[in-house]
């Protein structure tokens, strides 16, 4: 009978792992072990070096190197014989690949997924990159050699590897503790961030940079801000090209909605077709927050197609939660194909007009878009319905409806094609996200179902994640209800997050619980991140007992950087600013403040990857401007579309019931002015704008509110 601990002749250790990357690699020859103080265990009473191997389920080069050499008998035995394999989903432990990032980048100056590092058998690395091939080719030595040569510098050469690892290891400490005071906290550096991201911005095509294009959510929210509040033409235009760009390029999905992770051409039209629910949720803001703006129904469409998306595919419908990502490809040879089209297959699905018109407004054509098959057309609006009306001498009238009928044939085809994996796991985090953005898209588009998801929602994180004090999981749920074998911990984000959704679940719902909880999770995170003899949060708490922190967890880490979601340390401060703002807590200020300060000295140069923190500065540079709307009919929602309408980062309309105007049902700020305030007589609804601490008269019409704004 086989040791149930190690692998069978059919499985290896990752087949008890909840992880849906992990579960993927569970028949593959290899030894795997999950990241666990048992592989370190192992590697070190056997005196062997670690491969270290951290990816996705979504990557599609972490398939192509599972399917090239994971899954070769020839590389699995040398692997056995000569290392302790360790495998690591880095949705679940970003904690994990954070730190070994930063030290593969160290060492061969690029990052990435699929992320291969060579340990010491503490973990320290002392090699590492990307992907490797199977064999010699693409200028890069095969696994087998690099395997060989890995294994030899550590019997061989072990002082040298051992030099090499410790020298990481200070970069990393060193890389990942930005540290740097003496810049002031003042618009002007917000002023300065921004114009750093306008330096890049492409006035051709739209975004930052060149090629790859990713679409910097934060950055495009602070340009907004900049915008509105400084009448700031440039930033306005980037804000609104980017978006328009973004929308009508191939990585926007034009049949089913939602946005791919990035385009791998500065024209945003063919993408890298992974879809990812954090990019989603922050581009679902950036839109309603154009709309909010500009009052643009292109950017409200957008908006609502995304949403349509992700309730169609990405989300528990009857328990509420939102899925992880979908996949990009269905096998190893295809690249984007469920989402491509050839002329051929366009012709098959539609008539003749329809054909006409959607080969000309999508560019559908013989010669299409992808270099693995050059007839793969990514759809992309290359021309407007007007101006494809123009060229086909045909009004717009006509064009629509053959349009909608030819999206909805391919859609209805494309269905039917095998379908790229979802990973159904829920993460805290950005579940978090989700729900703000839900409930901002509901407030602003008038989107009822949305809010009632998004409350279910964040119902659904504070029952499974969290224990009601100190504790919040990085895991909501695995797939199919799989149990991990310990909980993956909860981090700096996904707290910070999370208080920003109970933030907004109270603003939604009006409950208290939601707001108490917001506040019990900021406790929380200051007791458990919080720096109080340097400042700023570090992304993990300390460990609880005397033990060693396993590898690379060893190195702490303030995250300062929006990559690829908005960065742990303004997060928690905005979050801080947002509850000190509704509760009168100054220490909550102090810290978001203190926060700020640590990285005032260096931000100004991290531009496009500083956008959270240029907005989370405004929150503290501006008096915060609350916007209560007191009522329960039709004209109080009339007064709370008026307040809404208009993006900045430092408002909040706050929709109060009548019932809730007693001592306990408002935190405790508000209810200090609010109780205050007389009701102006006779009024159903009325509305109050306070500025800081200071409040203007009550007005009960739309009319006079938009004066008291616009003042």
């Amino acid at each position: 009978m086989p040791d149930p601990a190690s692998p069978s002749a059919t499985t290896n250790r990752l087949e008890h792992a909840a992880s849906s990357y992990l579960r993927s690699a569970r028949h593959q020859p290899v030894d795997w072990h999950p990241w666990s103080q048992e592989a370190f265990g192992r590697a070190q009473s056997e005196d062997k070096p670690i491969l270290l191997d951290i990816g996705a389920v979504w990557c599609h080069w972490c398939h192509v190197m599972d399917r090239e050499s994971y899954e070769d008998p020839e590389v699995a035995a040398l692997i056995n014989r000569l290392f302790i394999a360790v495998k690591v989903d880095r949705d679940e432990r970003p904690d994990v690949d954070a730190r070994y990032q930063a030290a593969v980048s160290a060492i061969s100056g690029q990052g990435g997924w699929p992320l291969t590092a060579f340990l010491t058998p503490d973990g320290r690395p002392y090699f590492g990159g990307t992907y490797i091939p199977r064999d010699d080719r693409y200028g890069r030595p095969g696994i087998g050699r690099v395997l060989t040569a890995m294994a030899q510098v550590w019997r061989e050469r072990r002082d040298e590897a051992l030099e090499t690892a410790a020298s990481v290891m200070a970069a990393i400490e060193h890389n990942e503790n930005f540290s740097a005071r003496g810049a002031q906290l003042t618009p002007a550096l917000v002023e300065k961030i921004a114009a750093s991201i306008l330096a890049q911005f492409d006035p051709r095509h739209g975004g930052f940079g060149s090629q790859p294009k990713f679409p910097h959510p934060a950055a495009l929210d602070l340009l907004l801000q900049v915008a509105c509040t400084r009448s700031n033409a440039q930033a306005r235009e980037a804000f609104t090209d980017t978006l328009e760009k973004m929308a009508r390029g191939g990585v926007y999905d034009q049949l089913a909605g939602g946005f791919h992770r990035y385009s791998v051409d500065e024209r945003w039209t063919v993408p890298h077709f992974e879809k990812m629910l954090y990019d989603n949720t922050e581009l679902l803001r950036n839109y309603v927050h154009g709309y909010q703006s500009f009052a643009r129904e292109d950017f409200a469409a957008t908006a609502r197609e995304i949403v349509a998306w992700l309730d169609a595919v990405m989300t528990d419908r009857e328990r509420g939660g939102f899925y992880a990502s979908q996949d990009a490809d269905v096998g190893l040879d295809d690249d984007g194909d469920y989402f491509t089209w050839t002329l051929d297959e366009a012709r098959a699905v539609l008539n003749p007009e329809e054909l006409e018109v959607a080969s000309v407004y999508w560019d559908i054509g013989e010669l299409g878009d992808m270099h693995h098959n050059p007839a793969k057309n990514v759809l992309h609006v290359k021309r407007t319905v007007a101006e494809v009306a123009k060229l086909m001498g045909k009004n717009e009238q006509y064009l629509r409806p053959l349009l909608d009928a030819a999206k909805r044939k391919l859609l209805s085809a494309r269905l039917e094609r095998p379908t790229p994996f979802i990973d159904h796991t829920l993460y805290t985090g950005w579940n978090a996200m989700a729900v703000t953005a839900y409930l901002e898209a509901a407030r602003a588009l008038r989107m009822e179902n949305a809010r009632t998801f998004a409350l279910r929602t964040i119902d659904r994180i504070l029952h499974q994640a969290w224990d009601g004090d100190a504790t919040l999981h990085h895991v909501i749920a695995y797939p199919e209800e799989m149990a991990a074998a310990e909980n993956a911990p909860g981090t700096l984000d996904d707290y910070a997050f999370t208080i920003h959704a109970a933030i907004d679940a109270w603003l939604a719902s009006g409950e208290m619980r939601h707001y108490h909880a917001a506040i019990r999770l900021a406790d929380a995170m200051i007791a458990r991140f919080y720096d109080r003899a340097a400042g700023a949060f570090y992304d993990s708490p300390p460990t609880q007992d005397a033990s060693i922190p396993l590898g690379a967890l060893a190195a702490r880490r303030k995250p300062l950087q929006d990559a690829p979601t908005p960065a742990g340390n303004p997060t928690a401060a905005s979050a801080l600013l947002r509850l000190e703002a509704l509760s009168g807590r100054r220490d909550y200020r102090q810290i978001a403040e203190e926060t700020l300060a640590c990285f005032a000295g260096v931000i100004e140069h991290f531009g496009l990857y500083a956008g959270s923190y240029g907005l989370a500065l405004e929150r503290l540079s501006r008096d915060p401007v609350q916007i209560v709307i007191v009522g329960s009919d039709s004209h109080a929602a009339r007064l709370e579309a008026t307040a809404v309408a208009g993006f900045a980062i430092e408002k909040t309309v706050i929709r109060v019931d009548p019932s809730r105007l007693i001592p306990g049902g408002l935190p405790e700020a508000l209810a200090e002015t609010l109780l205050q305030v007389p009701a102006p007589a006779e009024a159903e609804a009325w509305a109050l704008v306070c500025r800081g601490r200071s409040c203007l008269p009550p007005v009960t019409d739309t009319e006079a509110l938009l004066q008291t704004l616009s003042s």
